[in-house]
């Protein structure tokens, strides 16, 4: 998609979040007053080094951590005051989380894995259906054993889509793979943003991969320093590192 313009529906909203961390008698401050809107359909690159503050950000977007103060809208819901079991529906219903670890059940086999997700959800794909829009369907009766780091990301990926969430959080997706597999991983990505219209935004220390985003915002001491649009974003297969 294009840049989001004046006139673009924000999914997600973040206002003035700050997150501390009580270590002791030390206090860690992770966020320090945070405004972020992520929009319809868009492909975002969160971009900042190790400590600056993207997976505590990316954590409370997504309804696995709360932030120290400041709020956060999920379209028309105030998810600042929901309490426990409708912050679990919202995890279930709406989001799909993608991490650096890939977190497949080894006695499980790749389409059973995937299988996992689509039990909870209300309007889920097939498990068949979503392995293959990461272009794994010829792999669906191999455990984790037998696939690549690349292949068990994709199933992470499958089993995080196959609910049809509305937004698709990737915390490092590519952090633990070559370029060329973390090439394949990103395709699958960009192919599921574009296909099936779910707001991605992915959280990289890794400045070339900012290159297939819409929007690049850059973190920093737990601030948003910039945020660049991306008139011409490249595709995955063109971007090296």
């Amino acid at each position: 998609m294009s840049p989001p313009g004046q006139h673009a529906r924000a999914v997600l909203s973040a206002r003035g979040l700050v997150k501390i961390y009580e270590m002791g008698e030390v206090a860690v401050t992770a966020l320090s007053g945070v405004d972020l809107d992520l929009y319809e359909g868009e492909l975002v690159v969160l971009l900042g080094a190790s400590g600056s503050g993207k997976s505590t950000l990316l954590n409370i977007l997504g309804g696995l951590d709360a932030a120290t103060s400041g709020d956060v809208r999920y379209r028309e819901h105030d998810l600042t005051l929901a309490d426990d079991e409708h912050m679990t529906r919202y995890r279930r219903e709406h989001v799909g989380f993608v991490f650096q670890f890939y977190n497949l059940i080894p006695s499980l086999t790749t389409r059973e894995n995937v299988a996992l997700a689509t039990d909870i959800a209300d309007d889920p794909m097939s498990p068949e259906e979503a392995l293959a829009l990461v272009d794994l369907g010829d792999r669906m009766d191999h455990f984790p054993s037998e696939l690549s780091g690349g292949e068990q990301q994709r199933v992470a990926i499958a089993r995080a889509i196959a609910k049809r969430p509305d937004l698709l959080l990737c915390d490092e997706p590519t952090g633990a793979l070559d370029y060329l597999t973390g090439r394949v991983v990103l395709s699958a990505l960009a192919r599921i943003n574009r296909e099936l219209g779910a707001t991605t935004a992915i959280i990289t220390h890794n400045a070339p991969i900012a290159r297939m985003a819409d929007r690049v915002i850059h973190l920093s001491g737990g601030r948003i320093r910039a945020i660049d649009e991306n008139p011409d974003k490249l595709a995955p297969t063109e971007i090296s590192w």
